[in-house]
């Protein structure tokens, strides 16, 4: 949620007046993140976030809009794209894909405890349950072959200790990827992403509901295994470490499961899914620090924090109970 495409009241107007919401009080650009283009519109017709779409291109977004759309007709707290007369949710600022949806209320919990945590992974067992009948079909284009892409380019930018834990840890995936009890995995459209700032709280401290899930532009279908990992490795450790905060994972893990219990095999895969998650953002982020991109409000995020996050996954395995 960077600006690398500048958007004006006269763009952001006239998206408004196509889809019928009225005139425009204000526009605001968002900094954080680091993907696309992002901004706060308040309206006649209510108040919405508009983004510009940096990568995402205007064949795979159908895919992101449509998963949000079905999730929200299904009661879960997500954004609604916004459409037109005709029903398109998607339509082209400066040459690039946007979409308008809905702004939903709360604020970030930042240092999330086990009431959180549990909220949690209820709503993200809700959204798997949710996504049975989803009809669309695009691959996490941040799996497994974008990631032996991406550290193939890295490995030669990478100290001597980085490239052998990359290298071991490839390795290691390829292998569990590869194997029937990965196959065997429950899989679906997931959100892949869900991380503390990318969830919203409302209601007064020590009382806080789940107030909105958001920023599905990295969901994909992958393993529902997966989409739990991300949400640990985020919600449920001590940052300074990366190590995992047993309450909180086990608060996470119950609370999800309530909705929808793990299988044998994703019990024992667990672990295998901590390193994979933990891979995933250590070389995004690797990514990001090694070849920026230029934006007017970005500031990459410290790769050195997954690394943590990994190494201690491989010396800790965690299993659910």
């Amino acid at each position: 949620m960077a600006v690398f495409t500048p958007v004006t009241e006269a763009d952001a107007q006239g998206l408004l007046r196509t889809l019928g919401l009225g005139s425009l009080h204000s526009l605001a650009g968002i900094a954080a993140g680091i993907e696309n283009s992002n901004f706060f519109v308040d309206a006649e017709g209510g108040r919405y976030v508009l983004t510009v779409f940096e990568r995402l291109t205007h064949a795979q977004l159908p895919f992101y809009l449509g998963l949000m759309q079905h999730l929200a007709r299904k009661g879960l707290p997500v954004p609604a794209p916004m459409a037109d007369a005709s029903g398109n949710t998607l339509f082209t600022l400066h040459g690039k894909p946007t979409a308008l949806v809905s702004r939903l209320r709360g604020h970030h919990q930042l240092a999330p405890d086990v009431m959180h945590c549990e909220q949690l992974g209820q709503t993200l067992a809700r959204m798997h349950r949710a996504v049975a009948d989803f009809p669309l079909r695009q691959p996490n284009l941040r799996g497994l072959a974008w990631r032996q892409a991406t550290a193939q380019v890295l490995l030669p930018k990478l100290s001597a200790d980085e490239a052998e834990l990359l290298r071991d840890e490839m390795r290691f995936q390829l292998e569990l990827a590869a194997s029937s009890s990965h196959q065997e995995l429950p899989s679906g459209a997931v959100h892949a992403d869900l991380f503390r700032d990318n969830a919203l709280f409302d209601g007064l401290p020590g009382r806080e509901q789940l107030s909105g899930v958001f920023d599905f532009y990295f969901a994909g279908v992958d393993t529902l295994l997966f989409d739990l990992a991300v949400c640990l490795n985020d919600w449920c450790i001590d940052l300074p470490t990366g190590r995992l905060i047993e309450p909180r994972a086990a608060a996470l893990v119950a609370a999800y499961q309530a909705e929808r219990p793990l299988s044998p095999t994703e019990h024992r895969l667990l672990p295998g899914l901590l390193r994979a998650a933990a891979l995933r953002f250590w070389l995004s982020r690797l990514d990001d620090w090694h070849r920026p991109r230029s934006a007017e409000m970005l500031t990459p995020h410290d790769p050195r924090h997954f690394e943590r996050v990994l190494r201690d996954r491989r010396a800790q395995p965690w299993h659910a109970q």
